[in-house]
């Protein structure tokens, strides 16, 4: 009788012990923080491939989103000239008249603004921006005394002229990151100065200035265009020229128009 309910518990316990086993294999496995573990998947599967990172186009600026907009400053030197009358505009604003031969040459000065970027698609931009730019002319002639042309005695004029440029430029970008540019551009003048030097042997024996913004035109127009190269870190070169479209005499007595030639440096943020 003993052994028969002997053999009676013994069963009932490995009843038990099957039975909690069986719930514990349903429910699953458990981390460390009691949460049950998710089952594996009965079927193998393969890691999934990711897709490719798109690399950022360099055909505009380095942010090259069709909507964002991006700010930058510039700057750089001004090699500027007068084409046309340009020795006819300087005498007659300043009553000077050099004799003989009378060279012109070009006026350096520089350049330095601010612009906005607009993109209109991965390789073309709108480009607005304004800048403060120093133009003008260098003439050299001699002075009218013939007695004292054994002195070397040279004249000259230096027109200083200086604007405020507000270009608006459309830029293509033609390779990543190199690009092409161009558009109008309205200039409002903020200076107009003449300056009239005599000297022999190497000494000014003379120097006269003149204010001839009253005789200059206020606003002027151009047509632009250059070429330029910009960094995916903001950095950038460029170069381009400025070819004036108005006549820069007030009282329509000469025909003169300023060019200038740029070279700078811009960073965009």
């Amino acid at each position: 009788m003993k052994i028969s309910r002997l053999s009676g518990g013994l069963a009932v316990a490995c009843l038990l012990i099957s039975a909690a086993a069986g719930s514990a294999s349903a429910q699953g496995a458990r981390d460390a923080y009691g949460n049950p573990k998710a089952a594996p998947s009965p079927r193998a599967t393969t890691p999934a491939r990711r897709a490719p990172a798109r690399t950022q186009s360099a055909y505009s600026t380095p942010a090259s989103s069709t909507s964002g907009v991006r700010f930058g400053f510039r700057g750089g030197l001004n090699l500027a000239d007068v084409q046309g009358d340009a020795v006819k505009s300087f005498t007659e604003l300043t009553g000077y008249l050099p004799d003989g031969a009378i060279t012109q040459e070009i006026r350096p000065g520089f350049y330095a603004g601010l612009y906005a970027t607009l993109p209109l698609g991965p390789r073309f931009t709108i480009e607005p921006g304004v800048s403060y730019s120093e133009k003008g002319t260098v003439l050299r002639g001699k002075v009218p005394v013939p007695a004292l042309d054994f002195l070397n005695t040279n004249l000259t004029g230096t027109a200083r002229l200086a604007y405020v440029d507000v270009p608006v430029l459309a830029k293509v970008f033609v390779t990543p990151g190199f690009y092409l540019y161009a558009g109008p551009q309205a200039s409002f003048l903020v200076s107009g100065k003449a300056r009239v030097e005599a000297g022999a042997l190497g000494f000014n024996a003379f120097r006269e200035d003149f204010d001839i913004s009253n005789q200059i035109r206020k606003v002027d127009f151009a047509a632009v265009a250059g070429l330029g190269y910009q960094f995916e870190n903001g950095l950038g070169l460029s170069a381009g020229y400025d070819y004036g479209l108005s006549s820069l005499d007030t009282g329509n007595r000469f025909d003169a128009q300023n060019r200038v030639i740029k070279a700078g440096l811009n960073y965009s943020f």
